[in-house]
């Protein structure tokens, strides 16, 4: 159960901190965005990223074996980066939709997803 709640915590805090880091490039589309100056943006991503911490600092701390979780802290790290890159690219498709992906992107992704599974792997 703290392996899964660990998971899904990190998908939310994920979704926050990659519409902290890549949301605003779309401020401008929106009426209400469009005259922000750089301070404002600054702002508005850094209390996106309050709520990627709410979630991020529970899920390391429930899924760390060192606090009774299932995780060494190189298993959260790897599960934190194929989150993100998943999020990334769903964020990507739905909301930049002039962003491609091409072969060579995906060939990446799929040695990170290679990467879990080694790292994760009882050698």
């Amino acid at each position: 159960m703290r392996g899964l709640k660990t998971i899904i915590f990190l998908i939310i805090s994920n979704t926050f901190m990659t519409f902290a880091w890549y949301g605003h490039l779309k401020f401008k589309d929106y009426d209400w965005g469009k005259n922000l100056g750089l301070i404002s943006i600054i702002l508005i991503s850094w209390g996106l990223a309050f709520f990627e911490y709410v979630f991020q600092v529970p899920a390391n701390r429930l899924g760390f074996k060192g606090d009774g979780g299932p995780y060494s802290l190189v298993q959260l790290k790897t599960i934190q980066e194929a989150i993100t890159l998943t999020i990334f690219m769903i964020f990507s498709i739905v909301f930049f939709k002039t962003e491609k992906f091409a072969w060579n992107h995906l060939a990446g992704f799929g040695l990170i997803v290679l990467a879990v599974f080694v790292i994760f792997k009882k050698w």
